[in-house]
């Protein structure tokens, strides 16, 4: 007797090429019915893609078959009422958000980890995406160094799976690349590595997908924008004169009326220097108020400073990030920051439009 729930159960071990997603979490079977031997449901489509319908198809009958050899199975199929499949981008990903800033060396990569990390902490579902291709950090600043992504073969496409630590879903050209390999790489060939992070690879059903961004406005940038909705940017800064007039640069190509993606808040980073054998002390290296101020002008909020202390560039070097290490006072300030980035990015969602993808200008 054939059951039910080992169908689902069958049908559960099948993708979605385009997500990766399995057929039952994806949504894509209906009316599923089962009547002695007879196996009946309808697979619900987002694209007119024969081949793909064909193989989906052949691969449900198959498995089920294999399990059950008296299996009659009988499958429909349907479009979609929704946009269909080829306007979605990642549409597993509920939140995509860019960490960004003007210049290099302003902490943007340690923001970036130790922000995912925190999310993750809260419960959250986050992916991480090292999109800084010059200069991938994030491989070491997690532990990962040597690693390299596993490659599935899904339809008759290669698929990269992103790296698990910490909680978080990972990938970063760093994991295809050796350390000490030079990127060379123009403007399209950094798009297309954007787009294969994106698009090729199996990304699961992810409440926040943070992205790395070089420093400055560049290819990256610009491609990021055309390839996916981002939700909003968090501009990291120090709080100096010079950070600060290039991330207004670098967050003003953000507000472009043609771009129009919302910054979610800004983080100061090197705020001032505490030594650690006299916590209470703070040197401001740096000068204040730059945090403030790029909030500021971008209307948006300073989401927390971090202060210039030892335990956080120990974290990195050595792939510990400090928001899962023994220093409670740090990983408890990035977790605030954690927090009030989900309250942003919730309030950003109610009272915001979602962001269009900008199309390619030929």
């Amino acid at each position: 007797m054939i059951d039910h729930n080992e169908i689902v159960r069958i049908l559960r071990e099948l993708k979605d090429p385009k997500t990766g997603r399995d057929l039952i979490s994806a949504k894509m079977v209906e009316n599923l019915t089962v009547d002695g031997n007879n196996v009946q449901f309808t697979i619900v489509l987002q694209s007119n893609d024969a081949s793909l319908k064909s193989q989906l198809n052949f691969m449900c009958m198959e498995r089920i078959q294999n399990k059950y050899p008296a299996a009659q199975v009988h499958i429909h199929s349907k479009m979609s009422q929704g946009p269909v499949q080829e306007d979605l981008v990642l549409p597993q990903v509920k939140n995509i958000i860019a960490v960004a800033s003007g210049k290099g060396g302003v902490g943007k990569s340690t923001v970036s980890v130790n922000l995912a990390v925190s999310l993750a902490k809260l419960g959250a579902r986050v992916g991480l995406i090292d999109a800084d291709v010059y200069g991938p950090s994030i491989p070491k600043m997690l532990g990962l160094e040597g690693q390299r992504p596993k490659v599935e073969l899904l339809y008759g496409k290669h698929k990269l799976v992103p790296i698990q630590t910490m909680g978080i879903h990972v990938m970063s050209i760093g994991f295809i690349v050796d350390a000490e390999q030079a990127v060379v790489l123009r403007g399209p060939r950094l798009g297309g590595v954007i787009r294969q992070f994106i698009g090729e690879c199996l990304w699961p059903e992810l409440d926040y997908l943070i992205i790395d961004l070089p420093p400055g406005t560049g290819d990256v940038q610009l491609t990021l924008v055309q390839t996916v909705p981002v939700t909003g940017v968090v501009m990291v800064t120090t709080p100096q004169d010079v950070a600060l007039i290039d991330a207004v640069k670098a967050m003003n190509m953000f507000l472009l009326p043609h771009v129009n993606v919302p910054i979610v808040g800004v983080v100061e980073n090197m705020s001032w220097f505490t030594p650690k054998e006299l916590p209470d002390h703070k040197y401001f290296i740096f000068g204040e108020g730059g945090g403030k101020a790029l909030a500021k002008s971008a209307s948006t909020v300073l989401l927390g400073q971090i202060p210039l202390v030892q335990g956080v560039r120990e974290g990195g070097d050595e792939g510990r990030p400090v928001a899962v290490g023994p220093d409670v006072l740090m990983a408890a300030r990035f977790e605030e920051i954690a927090k009030k980035l989900i309250q942003q990015v919730y309030i950003r969602n109610e009272s915001m439009e979602p962001t269009k993808i900008i199309p390619v200008q030929s």
